[in-house]
């Protein structure tokens, strides 16, 4: 239940804007000597392959695509669907970082991490039945983390032929988390993983580790100053409510799916201090009103910035139902205590099972992520996982076991949501990047074994923006 995601249509559209006025601006460059076929001809060349757009960028060949997958892995007679990725093409002599949100896929181009510090190719693919890569119609039984890793499985199968290079996966969030089950159901396939914030709820049910965490995060004052907003949106419901249809009504919101707009606003309201840690930092405390002399409207502006007041509207739920669909089913999801509340909660954490429209079945499969992360601690090989230190979704992370092979969890202190590699101390950051380049194939910068080992690619502003909310978890 995290904010996060209602931004994602407006970001789009903005760095969709941006992106054609940068690329505008800049002459197209061909990604290195042609010495043999186009490479758009090589991957239209396989079979189920579509294009749907080219889009120049200096260095780099970016294509839109989509890829014929079956429905059901399982049963592939039983239908197609197009599954919609996009591939940032520099050489086919250069590693690949298979990338994913576990969200849509962004149409525009875009580095993770991995893929500057290796200086390669990156194939990022959307998750299924996430629009447009939904069946049609949509089984939502075939929703699950083996058929997702089984498009994976797919698509790389598809290209390895054309890019003969190591392969690494990687993705944050809920990426990182389908970076891990790719490689706990197809371990052969990549050469390493590194998964950001990756969150490993094992027990639906046991969600104490959470509680933990926000009686420690940060400072007793900024805890205190979260919590005191938090309190104070319940105790002016009504005034706050009355604000809240008035938006709804000019914005066009609906609540059908969530059932009411006071459970919404509760969902809203109860979200607000995980989405801080999540997305703030300790110094953003500054900026958070007092409760005690707060107007209405510095309540409602605090509250919606930072767990936004769309999010639980039939609109904002629309885009998202198939990640709360995954965490009824098999992801899970945290139910965190909020004492300092009192009797003003009427709902509680609401579980994924109130953001999902009715007609679409949920049974809850308790085993599939005790499996994952038995096999993560006892089979992990070349993988590494980074957490934040101040994110509230590593209270539950992946742990390594005594009999994995170099592989690695690491920590960005004070980081939240959006913690890296290069949030790291320096020890874990060089050890990072030597591994990651290491378990890709290629050979540090020319004097970086005297010096501290750091990205192949020269950084760009562009390509190497984050994602934004639009890729991040929510509960």
């Amino acid at each position: 239940m995290r904010k996060a995601l209602r931004w994602l249509l407006s970001l789009v559209v903005l760095i969709g804007t941006m992106g054609a006025a940068g690329v505008t601006a800049r002459a197209a460059t061909a990604a290195g000597p042609v010495t043999g076929p186009d490479i758009k001809d090589q991957i239209l060349a396989v079979p189920g392959m579509s294009l749907i757009e080219e889009k120049p960028y200096p260095g780099y060949r970016f294509f839109v695509l989509t890829y014929e997958q079956p429905v059901d892995h399982r049963q592939p007679w039983k239908g197609t669907f197009k599954q919609r990725f996009t591939l940032l093409h520099k050489d086919t002599t250069r590693p690949t970082v298979f990338f994913t949100s576990g969200y849509n896929v962004n149409p525009n181009p875009r580095r993770s991490e991995p893929t500057t510090i290796v200086d390669g190719n990156q194939v990022s693919l959307e998750y299924r039945f996430f629009t447009p890569s939904r069946p049609d119609p949509a089984d939502w039984g075939n929703l699950d983390i083996w058929q997702a890793a089984s498009d994976q499985h797919r698509l790389f199968t598809a290209l390895k032929a054309i890019y003969p290079k190591n392969w690494l996966a990687t993705g944050g969030s809920k990426g990182g988390m389908t970076a891990t089950y790719y490689e706990r159901y197809y371990p052969r396939d990549m050469d390493g993983v590194v998964a950001y914030v990756a969150p490993n709820d094992v027990v639906n049910d046991e969600d104490s580790a959470y509680d933990r965490f926000f009686k420690k995060v940060g400072t007793k004052e900024c805890r205190d100053k979260l919590n005191a907003v938090q309190r104070e949106a319940l105790v002016r419901r009504e005034p706050l409510e009355a604000k809240y249809a008035a938006y709804a009504a000019d914005n066009g919101y609906t609540f059908t799916t969530v059932g009411t707009l006071d459970k919404a606003y509760e969902a809203v309201v109860l979200d607000y201090v995980w989405a801080f840690w999540q997305y703030s930092l300790l110094a953003d405390c500054a900026t958070i009103p007092d409760a005690a002399t707060a107007t209405d409207q510095q309540i409602w502006d605090t509250v919606d910035a930072i767990s936004g007041f769309s999010a639980y509207t039939d609109q904002g739920l629309q885009t998202y139902t198939p990640y709360y669909y995954q965490a009824g089913t098999q992801l899970g999801s945290p139910d965190i205590k909020q004492p300092h509340l009192g009797n003003l909660s009427r709902y509680g954490y609401q579980p994924p099972r109130n953001f999902v429209p009715r007609e679409i079945p949920m049974t809850f499969q308790p085993g599939v992520m005790a499996d994952v992360d038995r096999w993560v601690r006892t089979h992990a090989e070349r993988m590494l996982f980074v957490y934040g230190q101040n994110d509230p979704w590593g209270a539950e992370p992946f742990r390594l076991g005594y009999t994995v092979r170099d592989s690695y969890v690491m920590i960005a202190p004070g980081a939240n949501h959006g913690a890296n590699v290069a949030k790291l101390l320096d020890g874990e950051k060089a050890l990072a990047t030597a591994k990651i380049q290491e378990w890709a194939g290629v050979s540090p910068a020319a004097g970086a074994r005297a010096a501290a080992p750091a990205p192949l690619a020269a950084p760009d502003a562009y390509l190497d923006q984050p994602e934004g909310r639009a890729a991040q978890l929510r509960r």
